[in-house]
């Protein structure tokens, strides 16, 4: 009897430095629950847009998804960041298993990414080395959900601060604080300028307790660690 060979996974590896690409892609390789994978490999939002797309219309899966969250980004797609792609991973791959990894570890950006994304593994590139990245992916493997020691004390902070806005609040925050314009918003966050408006008078209520200017208001996020 002829044994049907084993699925291939997918797994799809997306960073803008081609060093960290290749250094995940050599780790995974070493598994030997990896040693019949197939790697697609992406450096920005249009790369990995096109890899995801096209699996999709080949009616394949993709089984991991690694991230960066920077990514130079697919602007006819309105596709921003890592963020972005793991939200369009997560509507066309339900069963993916998404890792996010990123330089970013400020409360601001963990809770966002957290509440959005709610990812299998949210690592900060400071919290891996060649050791522990087998590791944790393993961990990840067995459907365990692994945050690494930095994400983990971010979170702690949000919870401490006690601050409560959603993914949303948290984009017009950050977006403002990279130099959009609020009447850019709207390009940006899927809401109406009105409601940015009370989103943002919002955030200045509860970071300093009364109004004050757009950069008040994130110099006081900078200081808290938020930004």
């Amino acid at each position: 009897m002829i044994e049907k060979p084993a699925t291939k996974r997918n797994i799809l590896i997306v960073d803008d430095h081609p060093i960290n690409v290749d250094s995940y892609k050599t780790l995974l390789s070493n598994i030997d629950s990896n040693s019949n994978a197939d790697f697609q490999l992406a450096f920005d939002c249009k790369e990995a847009y096109h890899i995801i797309n096209g699996m999709k219309n080949n009616q394949l899966l993709i089984d991991f998804a690694f991230i960066d969250i920077n990514l130079p980004p697919y602007e006819d797609k309105k596709i921003f960041s890592g963020s972005d792609l793991a939200l369009i991973i997560k509507d066309f791959f339900p069963k993916c298993k998404i890792i996010i990894i990123s330089m970013h570890k400020e409360p601001l950006w963990v809770n966002q990414i957290y509440k959005s994304i709610n990812p299998h593994g949210f690592i900060a590139k400071s919290d891996i080395n060649y050791k522990s990245f087998p590791l944790i992916f393993e961990s990840i493997e067995k459907s365990e959900t692994y945050y690494s020691s930095s994400i983990k004390e971010s979170q702690r902070v949000m919870i401490q601060k006690n601050i409560n806005w959603d993914d949303n609040d948290s984009k017009i925050l950050q977006f403002l604080s990279e130099g959009i314009k609020t009447i850019q918003l709207p390009d940006f966050v899927p809401l109406s300028l009105s409601s940015i408006e009370k989103r943002k008078a919002n955030i200045k209520k509860q970071l300093m307790l009364n109004s004050g200017s757009d950069k008040e208001m994130i110099d006081i996020a900078k200081k808290l660690g938020l930004l």
